[in-house]
C-alpha cells in the first residue's frame, strides 16, 4: 500500500471517532450545569448583589467575559480555518509556504493586544475610582479590625447612655487623620470583638456577626493588628485588604436584608480557613437597638485598631488630606 493510502486509513479511525468524542465533550459541559439555575446565567458566577455598588462590579465582571469569550471565538474560529481548509489532505503540499517579515500582520497582532488590554483597563480604572470614593460625611462608619484568627469591629456611633469621643480615643488613635475628622462628634461607640469559635446564633455559621442598617451608606476602616488580612463580603461583590501599618477603606450601602458570609481572602497563617465572619443587614431601626444591645452587655468604647501607621503611609496620608 502506498505511503499515501496508509495515511488516508490510518485517518478514518480518527474521524469516525471525532463525532463521539465531540458528543461526550457536549454531555459534560451540559451535565455540570444540570443543577444550575438558568436564571443566574447572566451573573456568570457571581453571588446576587445585596449592595448598590455591587452591581457596577457585576458590569465589569459580565464585559470582560464578554470580551474574553469574543476573543475566544476569534481565534478558535482562525485556528479551525487554518486545521480544515489548510490540511495536508486537501492541499497535497507538504510543507505550506512559510509567511515572514509580513508588516501588515505584525502590526496587527501587535497593535489588538494593546487595544484590548488599554479597554480593559480604562473600565476597569472608571470603576475602581468610583467604587473606592469616600462620601464627605457618611452615616455610618465601622473600623474593621482583623486580628489572628478573627474580626473586631468598631461601631463609630453615637449610642444612648455611651460616654466618649471617637476622635481622642487612644484606641483609634492609630486611624490617619482624614478618618478621625469625619468621625461623629462625642461618638462613645460600642464593639464586637470575635473570636474563631463565634457562632451566629440565627444560621449557626461561623465567626462574629457584623450588623449593618439596610439603605444607609457604610464607610468601613479597615485595619490589622499583626499581618494582611483581606476583608471580603461575598455578596458585596468587593473585597480589600487589611494591611498592618496602612489603613484601607470603601462604602457601602446595603440593599437588601439578610445574614451574609464574609470571611478574610489572603492566606494570614495557620488558621486563616478559621477567619470567618457574618454580615447582617437588618432595618436602620433594628440596627440602633442591636447598638444598644451591646452598650447593656458592656462592650462601650472601641477596642483597639491596630499598630501605628508607618512613616510612608502616614506621609501619603497627609498627602491625601
Amino acid at each position: 500500500m502506498s505511503p499515501n493510502g496508509s495515511d488516508r486509513s490510518s485517518r478514518r479511525p480518527m474521524r469516525r471517532k471525532l463525532p463521539q468524542v465531540l458528543t461526550a465533550g457536549l454531555i459534560l459541559a451540559t451535565a455540570t450545569g444540570c443543577s444550575y439555575n438558568w436564571e443566574d446565567f447572566p451573573r456568570l458566577g457571581m453571588p446576587t448583589p445585596v449592595t448598590e455598588e455591587a452591581p457596577r462590579i457585576l458590569s465589569l465582571w459580565q464585559g470582560s467575559w464578554a470580551a474574553a469569550l469574543i476573543t475566544g471565538i476569534l481565534v478558535w474560529g482562525l485556528i479551525l480555518w487554518a486545521t480544515i481548509f489548510h490540511r495536508r489532505s486537501r492541499t497535497k503540499v507538504e510543507v505550506p509556504p512559510q509567511t515572514r517579515y509580513n508588516m501588515p500582520i505584525e502590526a496587527l497582532y501587535t497593535v489588538t493586544p494593546l487595544i484590548i488590554v488599554s479597554v480593559l483597563f480604562y473600565f476597569t480604572a472608571r470603576d475602581e475610582s468610583k467604587l473606592l470614593e469616600l462620601t464627605p460625611k457618611p452615616a455610618h462608619t465601622v473600623n474593621v479590625v482583623g486580628y489572628q484568627w478573627s474580626w473586631g469591629f468598631n461601631y463609630v456611633e453615637n449610642v444612648p447612655g455611651v460616654q466618649g469621643d471617637a476622635k481622642t480615643d487612644k484606641n483609634l488613635a492609630t486611624l490617619p487623620d482624614k478618618f478621625i475628622k469625619d468621625f461623629p462628634e462625642n461618638a462613645g461607640g460600642v464593639y464586637d470583638a470575635g473570636i474563631p469559635g463565634d457562632r451566629n446564633p440565627q444560621t449557626g455559621n461561623p465567626g462574629p456577626t457584623l450588623w449593618l442598617p439596610k439603605g444607609e451608606k457604610v464607610r468601613f476602616v479597615l485595619s490589622s493588628r499583626d499581618v494582611i488580612h483581606s476583608f471580603w463580603v461575598v455578596p458585596f461583590l468587593m473585597k480589600q485588604d487589611v494591611i498592618p501599618g496602612h489603613t484601607n477603606s470603601f462604602e457601602v450601602t446595603p440593599t437588601q436584608e439578610g445574614t451574609f458570609l464574609g470571611k478574610c481572602a489572603e492566606l494570614c497563617g495557620v488558621d486563616h480557613s478559621r477567619m470567618l465572619f457574618n454580615v447582617k443587614v437588618v432595618s436602620p431601626e433594628r440596627y440602633q437597638q442591636h447598638l444598644k444591645e451591646l452598650a447593656e452587655k458592656g462592650q462601650t468604647g472601641y477596642i483597639p485598631s491596630g499598630i501605628e501607621q508607618t512613616d510612608p503611609a502616614r506621609n501619603a496620608e497627609k498627602h491625601q488630606l
